[in-house]
């Protein structure tokens, strides 16, 4: 079967062996359950397949790139032929999975975020192998202080240890996309700042960072009726910009705003 990337699921086939290699190596597989999102032609499910794993299931949007895996893995796999967006993650397996993803950079945000805010008291997953576009991968991973600072770096910062591996050149793939690429390695934090919500987290970063050039004080105003009380209470000078917050400040800010609120 000739196997054409389609645009509009924003697949891009990984080809270059070398990175092929170096994402399987990235953590263990051997004897353990992987779940990989998107194996497209299945280039990456042969390097996890060598890896040993106990068992290998994968998820698939593409009808025609379900059955072409199929074809070629007969009963190697499992396939689930779905949208990843409208699959309960906790539920693929009663084990914690090892996690593959070339993602779709449409919608590889969503699916982070998605993960992020759903995870309960215990993680699904034991950690979540990656592939970003570059810029948002900067953007994951940025800390305070840094103009890529932002809601993204807060929220995987909550739950998440992240550390990025390598950057991915366009011409590792077919079609080469316009852009590089960055894998990111994800590990479930030991120890969680406890909120109500994580919808509150998401708003109160919403609110902060739609307005990041401007002054602390304009966002606290719109979210805390004591402002003032709020910003002394934490030592905070209103004067600065969202991006000089430590993750820890909005965690805390959050907790407050809750707090508030019951």
């Amino acid at each position: 079967m000739n196997v054409v990337a389609k645009k509009s699921l924003g697949q891009n086939f990984l080809i270059d062996r070398e990175v092929l290699e170096q994402i399987v190596a990235t953590t263990d597989i051997a004897n353990k359950e992987i779940l990989e999102i998107g194996p497209g032609s299945g280039n990456l499910t042969s390097y996890i397949l060598k890896k040993k794993p106990k068992k290998l299931i994968v998820i698939e949007k593409d009808d025609e790139l379900a059955l072409l895996l199929k074809e070629k893995f007969t009963n190697q796999i499992e396939i689930i032929n779905d949208d990843v967006l409208k699959i309960a993650e906790d539920k693929i397996s009663d084990q914690r999975l090892v996690v593959f993803g070339n993602l779709p950079y449409n919608i590889s945000t969503e699916i982070l975020s998605k993960w992020i805010v759903n995870i309960g008291k215990i993680f699904w997953f034991e950690s979540l192998v990656l592939m970003f576009q570059k810029e948002v991968a900067e953007r994951i991973v940025a800390e305070s202080n840094n103009s890529k600072y932002g809601r993204l770096s807060i929220l995987t910062n909550w739950k998440l240890n992240v550390k990025k591996i390598i950057d991915i050149k366009p011409q590792s793939f077919s079609p080469r996309p316009k852009i590089d690429s960055s894998l990111l390695l994800f590990t479930p934090k030991e120890k969680i700042f406890e909120l109500k919500s994580a919808k509150n987290l998401e708003m109160i970063t919403r609110v902060f960072f739609s307005q990041r050039r401007k002054m602390l004080k304009k966002p606290f105003n719109q979210i805390f009726t004591n402002a003032k009380e709020v910003a002394e209470k934490f030592n905070i000078d209103l004067n600065l910009r969202p991006q000089n917050l430590e993750p820890e400040m909005y965690f805390k800010l959050t907790k407050e705003y809750e707090n508030l609120r019951s």
